[in-house]
């Protein structure tokens, strides 16, 4: 995709990894952005102004004036920009972003602007992890700042952990999907997207069931679909439509028919995304007739129904699997041992301890992990939370 005609501000603040944005830089000139750089004191020692300037074609900005010859209007460049990517972002900077300190000529644009802005931190594992840091990355993504996490690798100090700035063309990939008024990312793709809930049927009219409405699956398939992808959607019992013809549904009702649909399409696909709540057990005997009220109580047996998640990470080639987790308590460890577990490629944990998210609702909020990173997302719309895991996909593949 061209970004031609686009407006761009990269600033760079002062780690190690600021070698990394000369080739950044050099991609979105490539294709067509126009791009200024805002450097702070400390980056300055590490990248070079001048190879900046050369390779933005246009100044690169350090601070309020020039010699004091000169006046660089803070207001006036924010205004000018369609996005501001800040990177890498060190613990310093991320810290004056989520608390508002404005004390140098970045974090003066930064507070004037307009735009999306893109933080892509990059710190030694220990301060990745520490408190504060996480407390600000989670802080920076509720003003509606998207988060590049920073990847697991050697780092400057010797140690090897969480802590590397995302590589350029990961961060270039982001921005590129940020930019684009028509996203066609996933033109090409094969989605498998599964929604709603099962009923487990225990007589003619009668079921076991759960409260998930389908919603979130079919806010997936409609922007996966608005993204080029080709989907195909399964779906227990929901009151949800589509009308987009990118998208094909298949409606089943229980467990066992999820999984015999599932694995028709399973082979052929590219991103499989399972957000049903699928029962995990069904009557042993379901009967034929209603159960009429003749005693006190009533005993219904029940078995484990196929585990179709675990099963499809047990058969994966080449897709790119996700898988949901609703939960109550225990919520990080449970996902992070389901993600492991079922051979996820990622796991989307939402807890029903946090109010507006989970099953029923039109919000939902989200944490998202991989094996090796991690991102806290705030309370949003159902759609916005669509975009945010598709987005989060796209910098994957």
């Amino acid at each position: 995709m061209s970004l031609q005609g686009k407006k761009i501000i990269v600033a760079i603040t002062g780690g190690i990894a600021a070698y990394k944005i000369n080739y950044l830089v050099r991609d979105l000139i490539k294709s067509g952005a126009e791009t200024k750089v805002i450097l702070t004191k400390a980056a300055e020692d590490f990248v070079s102004p001048l190879t900046l300037a050369a390779l933005s074609k246009n100044k690169a900005f350090t601070d309020f004036s020039d010699d004091n010859r000169s006046w660089n209007n803070h207001v006036e460049l924010a205004l000018w920009a369609d996005l501001i990517v800040v990177a890498p972002c060190t613990a310093n900077t991320l810290a004056k972003i989520a608390n508002g300190i404005c004390d140098n000529f970045l974090m003066a644009v930064y507070m004037s602007a307009k735009c999306p802005v893109i933080i892509a931190p990059a710190m030694d594992l220990d301060m990745y992890q520490h408190p504060a840091v996480v407390k600000n990355l989670q802080t920076a993504a509720e003003y509606g700042h998207y988060i590049i996490p920073a990847e697991s690798g050697e780092l400057a100090s010797g140690l090897i952990g969480q802590g590397r700035l995302a590589e350029p063309k990961t961060i270039y990939k982001v921005i590129e999907s940020h930019l684009s008024e028509n996203k066609r990312d996933f033109e090409g793709k094969k989605f498998l997207i599964t929604a709603g809930p099962t009923y487990e049927n225990i007589d003619p009219v009668r079921f076991i069931g759960n409260h998930s409405s389908g919603k979130m699956g079919f806010d997936l398939a409609r922007e996966a679909a608005k993204r080029g992808a080709e989907v195909i959607l399964i779906s227990g019992p929901s009151s949800q439509r589509v009308d987009d013809k990118n998208i094909r549904i298949y409606r089943v009702s229980s467990a066992q028919e999820m999984f015999d649909e599932v694995f028709k399409h399973y082979e052929n696909t590219d991103v499989a995304i399972m957000s049903a709540a699928v029962a995990d057990y069904t009557p042993k005997v379901k009967a034929t007739e209603k159960i009429k009220k003749n005693e006190n109580e009533l005993v219904i047996e029940l078995v484990k129904n196929k585990d179709i998640l675990r099963t499809m990470g047990e058969h994966k080639t080449h897709q790119f699997l996700v898988g949901f987790a609703l939960e109550t308590q225990n919520e990080e460890e449970n996902a992070k041992m389901k993600l492991k577990k079922k051979n996820l490629d990622m796991i989307v944990l939402n807890s029903l301890r946090d109010e507006g998210a989970g099953f029923a609702n039109d919000t939902n909020k989200i944490k998202i992990f991989t094996p090796t990173e991690e991102q806290t997302f705030s309370l949003k719309s159902k759609e916005e939370v669509a975009e945010d895991i598709l987005n989060f996909i796209q910098a994957k593949l």
